[in-house]
């Protein structure tokens, strides 16, 4: 790649290098605060590799502009494919980059493809991984993010979770306790730092709809959307939701291209809009009556935010979003979405998750620079811990 970098720790290297990883829009909203705490900490130099998993150009720019991230050092530009084949050219282009970096931590977030491409090449070249929200479980064999996510876990030195329940399961697994630590949430931490602007936007009356008005929707997993079956009741009950409220559906690429192929539209009172800006989606979430989804990520910023939340999935791997949020697990049953306006009336817990407090990016930059730190054998940066704090 033809990296201009300074030699390594035995030769006088300064600070402990970094690389972080991320390959799709979720990842940056948990690497930004990161990023950003490391950043003020002045204790690693940081390098900021994008695979490319998500390539929307238009998208990807205005997402790094809202969040606290710079410009990647590199692009790979992987793009889409079958599982295989889009991690294994994220695989090899990651093998070159680690070996011109030559980074004494890989920092990897989430669950997506790039995730375990950058596990796998660290871990061959004896590179320490950190695995940012680790031990999540679906326990849903059927989801290749669940595949994703056991195998970089095994494969971590450091991992941060985000809730005890992680924790739980990581000891289950045998992973040894001196490897995990509870952080909290870095998403929410990019949540709280741009809601007060998302507000502001309300971006529902673009569309000419009052907030609280609408129920927000976002579908994208193989499950509901490359079964034609699932995808034509799909698209039907959301049309017939549209009749009783409005719908506003930001549409993933694959969904819309699907849709296409089926010659399917609803229509009435559904809205299908392009994929939005993180501060437009995150204003579209706020001021939504509901959120019909099967992302995960969009389980926990609904939490936070208060908004009721039902999930078209059979499971979760985030259970702390039902236990202590606003999320109802509805099953992978399309005609439910029927039921959301009566679900409304139901009076809901809005408990915010221990540690989901603004300040997950501080406490994973403290575990980050102590194991770069130790991987480098430098000295280990004498900075006082942050507190726990209430956002």
């Amino acid at each position: 790649m033809g990296f201009n970098v300074p030699s390594g720790p035995s030769n006088g290297r300064i600070r402990p290098r970094v690389a972080h990883v991320v390959g799709a829009r979720p990842n940056y909203m948990k690497v930004a605060p990161v990023f950003a705490a490391l950043d003020q900490r002045c204790t690693v130099d940081q390098y900021l590799v994008h695979t490319g998993q998500h390539y929307d150009a238009a998208v990807n720019d205005v997402f790094f502009a809202e969040l606290p991230l710079p410009k990647p050092d590199v692009q790979l530009r992987v793009g889409s494919g079958r599982h295989g084949e889009q991690t294994a050219r994220a695989l090899e282009g990651l093998e070159g980059i680690f070996l011109d970096i030559d980074p004494d931590l890989v920092v990897v977030p989430g669950d997506v493809n790039s995730t375990l491409a950058a596990a796998l090449a660290a871990a061959k070249l004896n590179i320490p991984v950190c695995h940012l929200e680790a031990g999540l479980r679906s326990f849903d064999a059927t989801m290749p993010e669940e595949h994703n996510r056991r195998l970089t876990d095994h494969m971590s030195t450091l991992l941060l979770t985000h809730s005890e329940e992680a924790n739980e399961n990581l000891e289950r697994e045998g992973i040894p306790s001196e490897r995990v630590e509870l952080v909290g949430n870095t998403m929410i931490d990019s949540l709280l730092t741009s809601l007060d602007r998302a507000r502001e936007r309300q971006a529902c009356r673009d569309f000419g709809i009052e907030p609280g008005a609408y129920v927000l929707v976002t579908l994208h997993r193989p499950a509901l959307v490359d079964d034609t079956e699932m995808l034509v009741r799909t698209a039907a009950a959301l049309e017939q939701l549209g009749k009783v409220m409005p719908v506003i559906f930001p549409i993933h690429p694959r969904t819309q291209s699907r849709l296409a192929e089926l010659g399917l539209a609803p229509n009435g009172g559904v809205r299908i809009v392009a994929p939005e800006s993180y501060e437009r989606f995150l204003s579209l979430q706020a001021d939504a009556a509901a959120v019909v989804t099967d992302s995960g990520g969009v389980q926990e910023e609904t939490t936070v935010l208060g908004v009721p939340c039902f999930t078209l999935r059979d499971s979760t791997e985030r259970p702390v979003t039902v236990t202590h949020g606003t999320n109802t697990i509805m099953g992978l049953d399309p005609e439910r979405i029927l039921e959301v306006p009566a679900l409304l009336e139901r009076e809901l817990l809005r408990r915010c998750p221990p540690l989901w407090d603004g300040c997950a990016g501080e406490r994973a930059a403290a575990a980050i620079e102590r194991v770069a730190a130790r991987a480098a054998h430098a000295p280990i940066p004498v900075i006082r811990e942050p507190a726990l704090c209430v956002a």
